[in-house]
């Protein structure tokens, strides 16, 4: 079955002056213009092309990479505005428009909103919303604690940052567990800490325990040679300034020296590690 606005794999019916006819099914044959063809093709070879509508509704094959697909959210930048709508640079010769009904506000030309692409049922074009919340949470999530997915983050808010998840589901990075820069826009992996009863996932941008807090140890150590073998920070020492010398919890700080006092790396008191001289002998 044909997918508009997502990649098909589709036979060549005929070759023209223009470009190639592809088999759309049904009997519904698509140009792939001559502009997108890099080596000639023979009639029954299967290509892989992007299938959109062109300015005149009529369905169209492009080899291009478009940076987004229907059912995908993506950050983009409003190219133009008309009194249809807002434009934006989908990659693609064709711009993707945003409906006025489908904006929370009035674009501008030069900025860039998170949107999701849809195919619009009644015209069969490919069109955007910037409404993004209400194509999430339509289908239960189904992770386990810990597992890696991909988000968008969309949007800032009081608790944190709001994400797009795989494409399906809402999810949250609360602010108190961030630790590095974010913004509305970023592609980000995370990982599912919790899945609430309503569908919403809490998220982390932090992987299995065991993994980050060795990762976490082996920055304290790298930092503790490039200080001389000193630092002054400890147990009674601030989150804030933690969280600025390593970008980390206090929390997750406490269990990375546990380790290292185990692997007897190095040595402590309540406001200073130093780094044993067995550890300062690897620089």
């Amino acid at each position: 079955m044909l997918k508009i606005g997502q990649y098909n794999t589709l036979a060549v019916t005929r070759l023209v002056d223009f470009g190639a006819y592809l088999d759309g099914g049904n009997g519904v044959e698509i140009l792939l213009p001559a502009k997108y063809i890099s080596e000639p093709p023979s009639v029954g070879d299967e290509l892989e092309v992007f299938v959109y509508t062109d300015s005149e509704d009529r369905l169209i094959a492009t080899t291009e990479t478009p940076f987004v697909q229907v059912g995908e959210f993506a950050f983009l930048e409003v190219v133009s505005v008309s009194h249809v709508g807002a434009f934006l640079d989908w990659g693609l010769l064709k711009d993707l428009l945003v409906p006025f009904r489908e904006q929370k506000t009035r674009m501008v030309t030069g900025r860039r909103y998170p949107v999701y692409v849809y195919l619009d049922d009644a015209s069969k074009r490919v069109a955007a919303s910037a409404k993004v919340e209400k194509f999430l949470g339509n289908v239960m999530p189904r992770y386990n604690h810990g597992d890696k997915v991909k988000a968008l983050v969309y949007k800032s808010t009081p608790l944190g940052w709001a994400c797009a998840v795989d494409n399906l589901h809402h999810g949250m990075i609360y602010a108190n567990e961030i630790y590095t820069t974010l913004a509305v826009g970023d592609t980000i992996d995370a990982y599912v800490k919790n899945q609430r009863a309503d569908g919403k996932l809490d998220l982390s941008l932090s992987g299995a325990v065991r993994d980050r807090i060795s990762a976490l140890a082996g920055r304290i150590t790298d930092s503790l040679r490039a200080a001389g073998g000193r630092l002054d920070v400890g147990d009674k020492s601030s989150p804030e300034y933690i969280s600025s010398l390593f970008g980390c919890s206090k929390k997750d700080f406490k269990k990375a020296v546990g380790l290292l006092l185990k692997e007897s790396r190095i040595d402590k008191n309540t406001d200073r590690l130093t780094l044993l001289p067995s550890e300062m002998a690897e620089v």
